[in-house]
């Protein structure tokens, strides 16, 4: 089926906040600031350290306890972005429709997945990778990570509560919750 270019409509709604982190480092990079975090809505995106010279901590929120964490991350110069069905969706006859829609289908996202927040230095690509690896399902985001280690690094939480931290971030994250550890090889 063709469309009309009348009907068409392009929505940059899925980078649009990591995009603007990224323009606001440029900003602060332009005016000659060294330190700086910004919060897009939990899109978060940081320039160096904290003025002492530590990391900045970053709380990656639990998707089915919004008012708890999975754990905190440790960052420099890089931009943490999550994705998720859990605060952009609605229920009707016992079932919950988010906003995460699986291409092949049309319908949200069913594959395991609850969140997904991807790190690494461009904001716009983090926010772009942290839907697309959402769609991906745990088993094809590793290895899509794997072939990209060099990019970004991802934290991914399973609908049964279990947390998975690529290496590259592993001694970064800290939480009370077990986490397992995906490497680059296996």
């Amino acid at each position: 089926m063709a469309f009309k270019k009348d009907e068409m409509q392009i929505d940059f709604g899925g980078i649009a906040k990591g995009y603007t982190s990224a323009r606001i480092m440029d900003i602060f990079r332009a005016c000659g600031i060294k330190s700086g975090l910004v919060n897009l809505g939990g899109n978060v995106q940081a320039l160096g350290t904290k003025k002492d010279g530590s990391s900045w901590r970053v709380a990656v929120q639990d998707p089915q306890d919004t008012d708890q964490y999975l754990g905190v991350l440790s960052i420099q110069d890089k931009a943490v972005i999550t994705s998720g069905g859990y605060e952009r969706y609605f229920e009707q006859d016992g079932r919950t429709y988010h906003h995460i829609i699986d291409p092949k289908t049309g319908y949200p996202v069913e594959n395991g997945l609850i969140s997904v927040s991807i790190v690494t230095a461009d904001g716009t690509l983090a926010d772009g990778l942290s839907t697309s690896v959402f769609i991906m399902g745990k088993e094809a985001a590793t290895e899509y990570w794997r072939n990209h280690s060099d990019e970004f690094d991802m934290i991914l939480m399973t609908d049964d509560r279990e947390i998975y931290v690529t290496e590259g971030i592993a001694d970064s994250f800290e939480s009370e919750m077990d986490t397992k550890i995906i490497e680059k090889k296996v």
